[in-house]
C-alpha cells in the first residue's frame, strides 16, 4: 500500500515546524481505503477463483440466516427415529439420538461462521498492538516481546488450542479465546515487518520532529500505511480458523452439547461410519466446502493486492 503521509515536510528544516493544512487522519484512511477496495472488487469480480469461494461462502452465509426457516426440525428434538437412512421425512438422515441431520446442518453453520471472524479480529488486534510496539521502540522492547511470542509459536497450534479450551472449559467465547491467542504471534509479525519499513519514512520523521506522542505516530502515522498486507493476512487466516474450529469439535472441545456443531457431528458418528455413513459424510463435506471456500475468496483477495 502506498505512503500516505499526515504530514507536509516541506517546512522541516526551516527553523519552525508548523503543521501544514492536510487532511484529517480519518478522511486519509477513508480515501485510502475506498481507492484499494474498488480496486480489489473490480479484480474480484474479474476473478474465477474469488467468485467461485465467494459464492461458497455466501451460500452457507444465507443457510446459517435462514437456519429456522429451512430446518425441517428444531435441531436438538427426538424425532424417533434412531439411526434412520436418509428419507423423504430426513432427507440426510438421523443421528443415534434421534435428530435430524440436516436440521442439525443448517444450524451448526451458524457458530462456526460467527466464531471463525470473530476469532481472527481479536488476534489482529492483539497483533496489532504487539507489532506496532515491537516493531516501533525496538531494542529491548521488541527482544521481549519478540522472545514470548516465539515460546507461543514453539508449541504445535492444535495442541496449544486444547490446552487452552482445556483449562478454562469449552464453550463459544473460549474458542474465541484459543483461536486468538494462537494467532496472535504470526500476526503481530507480520506487523512488526511493516512497522520496520515504514518507521524511519519522511513523514514519521516529521511527526516525531514535531513532537508527536509515539502513541499519535503508532496509530495515526504507521498503522494506516501497512493495514493492506494485515487485511490480506486476516483474510487468509479465516479460513484456518473455520477448519481449527472444526477440529476443536470433533476433539470435543468445541461448542458445548446439545448444541449442534459440525466437528461433533462428525465424532458422533465415526464409530457408526459403516451402518450410519451419512452421520459423517454430511457435516464433513460442510465443513470441507466452508474451509475450501474461505480459501479460495482469500486467495482472490491475495492476488488483488499485488495487482493494485
Amino acid at each position: 500500500m502506498a505512503d500516505q503521509p499526515g504530514t507536509d515536510t516541506a517546512g522541516v528544516g526551516s527553523g519552525s515546524l508548523q503543521p501544514t493544512q492536510s487532511p484529517g487522519f480519518v478522511h486519509r484512511v477513508r480515501e485510502g481505503w475506498r481507492t484499494l477496495a474498488f480496486g480489489r472488487v473490480a479484480y474480484l469480480l474479474e476473478s474465477g477463483v474469488a467468485k467461485v469461494g465467494l459464492g461458497i461462502v455466501l451460500f452457507w452465509v444465507i443457510i446459517a440466516i435462514l437456519a429456522p426457516v429451512l430446518a425441517p426440525y428444531p435441531p436438538n428434538d427426538t424425532t424417533g427415529a434412531f439411526k434412520a437412512p436418509p428419507s423423504p421425512a430426513h432427507i440426510m438422515g438421523t443421528d443415534l439420538l434421534g435428530r435430524d441431520v440436516l436440521s442439525r446442518l443448517l444450524y451448526g453453520s451458524r457458530p462456526i461462521l460467527v466464531l471463525a471472524p470473530l476469532s481472527v479480529l481479536c488476534a489482529v488486534a492483539a497483533g496489532i498492538v504487539l507489532g506496532l510496539t515491537s516493531g516501533y521502540f525496538g531494542g529491548r522492547v521488541d527482544d521481549v516481546i519478540m522472545r514470548l511470542l516465539d515460546a507461543l509459536m514453539a508449541f504445535p497450534t492444535l495442541l496449544l488450542y486444547m490446552v487452552i479450551i482445556a483449562a478454562v472449559g469449552a464453550s463459544a467465547l473460549n474458542v474465541i479465546i484459543a483461536i486468538a491467542f494462537g494467532g496472535t504471534p504470526g500476526i503481530a509479525r507480520v506487523v512488526r515487518s511493516l512497522v520496520l519499513d515504514v518507521r524511519n519514512r519522511e513523514f514519521v520523521q516529521a511527526a516525531r520532529l514535531r513532537g508527536e506522542s509515539p502513541f499519535y505516530i503508532m496509530f495515526r502515522e504507521i498503522l494506516p500505511n501497512c493495514m493492506g498486507p494485515v487485511v490480506v493476512d486476516a483474510c487468509l487466516r479465516i479460513g484456518y480458523a473455520a477448519f481449527a474450529i472444526g477440529t476443536l469439535g470433533f476433539l470435543g472441545l468445541g461448542m458445548p452439547p446439545p448444541d449442534p456443531d459440525w466437528g461433533r457431528m462428525v465424532a458422533e458418528g465415526r464409530q457408526h461410519i459403516t451402518s450410519g455413513p451419512w452421520m459423517v459424510i454430511f457435516p464433513s463435506l460442510a465443513i470441507s466446502s466452508l474451509v475450501v471456500g474461505l480459501n479460495l475468496f482469500a486467495d482472490g483477495i491475495s492476488e488483488s493486492s499485488h495487482r493494485i
